[in-house]
Formats: structure tokens, C-alpha cells, sequence
């Protein structure tokens, strides 16, 4: 890897980000921050992006945390500062129009758990293991957690983790709905391979679709949610991609989105 905080890698529409500080941990610092809000900036003007995945470098951490050495003398103000930096990139992040998936190896504590809660999505490896420790530090979950993580997992579960600081490994994390599936860290790289393949033998349109209907249809009152997602699908059909989707189905043959 290069000395960049962040690597990014586009595979014909598939961009994979790496937070490329493993002495660190991959922890959060501004200059980090700094360096995702921009590769997302250019992502959301991305012509033919199709899928994000995000990652730490390493097999020791996804992110740690945010970067200690960086918080602890700042004043309530620059703290105040910090946090808003934190929540406008993780917001870009969450609000991408494609499908984000959390690729965790290792810790995935703090500021990088509540990264991965941003992301539609996370696989997690064996060795994954999960926590709001905040409370430990003397202060909260500043990047979302206190409001991302009880959406996942319930506000029962998420006031134990944030409130005990207690560490979960990947298995818990899955019972409880954190991520949606453990394998080996040996295993990761194929599941790339096969998501990305998967992800560009879909409609690129229909899958934006998909997920701006889940998305803000959870805001809504249920009627109101199904209401979009009759534009969303009524909308399908005035593009050339559902005709050659159902063309392909009756052809018998793949579609070529």
C-alpha cells in the first residue's frame, strides 16, 4: 500500500476504501476524516458506481476507534468540531445512492463501529470484535452510535453496549443483528470477488432504486413507504434497463446491464 490514509481501488464500478493506518490501528483522526470525505465527494459524482466497500488495512483492525491521541486535550468546542467532521463524512457515506458493505477484520470498536453502523450492511471475519467503549474514556459515542447502533440492534442491546463498554465478539454481533454474516478472514477476499459479481450482474438503476426505497421509506409512515416504493417501481419501467432485465428472463439468456 501506499503511504495515503485512504487507498482506494475501482473495480469497474466496485470501489473498495481503505483506512490505511495499521500502526494506528486504523484509527480516526482528522486527517483521516478529511481524506474519506473527499474520495466520497468524488464517489457521489461517480458515473458508474456501482457498489462501495470499506475496510481497514490489516488483519489486526477495521478501525479501532477514533484516535485518542488526538482527542484528548481538545476543549468542548474543538470536540463539538471533531464530532461534526465525523458525522458529515459518515453521513456521505450512509446517504451514497449504491449498496456500502462493512468488510471488518478485527477490532471494530468506537468511532469504528459506529462507521460500519453507516454502512448498509457489514461481513464481519471470525476474528471481528465489536463495541461502543466510550464509557470507559470518560464520554459517549460521538459519531452516531448512540442513534445508528439501537436502530440496528434495538435500544435495549444498544444501551448495554454503550452504557457497559463492553466488547462483543462476531458471533454475538451476529445474533444480534450488527453484521449480517461471519466467515474465516482466509474467506473475505472470495466473498469479495463473488459480491462484486454479483453486485455487476444486477440493474445498476433498479439497485439504486432498491435501496433509496428502504432507505427512506423508514422515515415513513408505512402507507406513505409504500406509496414510494410504487413510484420507485412504476419508475422502473420508463428506462431501457427493465426491458432488457425481463427480456433477458423470457430469452433465457443474461441481461446485459
Amino acid at each position: 500500500m501506499s503511504d495515503a490514509v485512504i487507498e482506494k481501488v475501482d473495480n469497474d464500478g466496485v470501489v473498495r476504501l481503505t483506512i490505511n493506518r495499521p500502526k494506528a490501528l486504523n484509527a480516526l483522526n482528522s486527517d483521516v476524516l478529511s481524506a474519506l470525505e473527499e474520495h466520497l465527494v468524488e464517489l457521489e459524482a461517480h458515473p458508474r458506481l456501482r457498489a462501495v466497500l470499506i475496510t481497514g488495512a490489516g488483519e489486526k483492525s477495521f478501525v479501532a476507534g477514533a484516535d485518542i491521541t488526538e482527542m484528548r486535550d481538545k476543549t468542548p468546542e474543538e470536540a463539538r468540531a471533531f464530532a461534526t467532521q465525523a458525522l458529515r463524512t459518515i453521513k456521505r457515506l450512509e446517504t451514497l445512492p449504491v449498496p456500502v458493505v462493512a468488510l471488518v477484520n478485527g477490532f471494530c470498536l468506537g468511532g469504528g463501529c459506529e462507521l460500519a453502523l453507516a454502512c448498509d450492511w457489514a461481513v464481519a471475519s471470525e476474528n471481528a470484535v465489536f463495541g461502543q467503549p466510550e464509557v470507559l474514556l470518560g464520554v459517549i459515542p460521538g459519531f452516531g452510535g448512540t442513534q445508528r447502533l439501537p436502530r440496528r440492534v434495538g435500544p435495549a442491546m444498544a444501551i448495554d453496549l454503550v452504557t457497559t463498554g463492553r466488547k462483543i465478539d462476531a458471533q454475538e454481533a451476529l445474533r444480534i443483528g450488527l453484521v449480517n454474516r461471519v466467515m474465516p478472514q482466509a474467506e473475505l477476499e472470495s466473498y469479495v470477488e463473488e459480491l462484486t459479481k454479483q453486485l455487476k450482474g444486477n440493474g445498476p438503476l433498479s439497485v439504486r432504486g432498491a435501496k433509496q426505497a428502504v432507505h427512506d421509506g423508514l422515515d415513513q409512515d408505512l402507507d406513505s413507504a409504500l406509496a414510494l416504493e410504487t413510484s420507485l417501481f412504476a419508475l422502473c419501467f420508463a428506462g431501457e434497463e427493465q426491458k432488457e432485465g425481463m427480456g433477458a428472463f423470457v430469452e433465457k439468456r443474461k441481461p446485459n446491464f
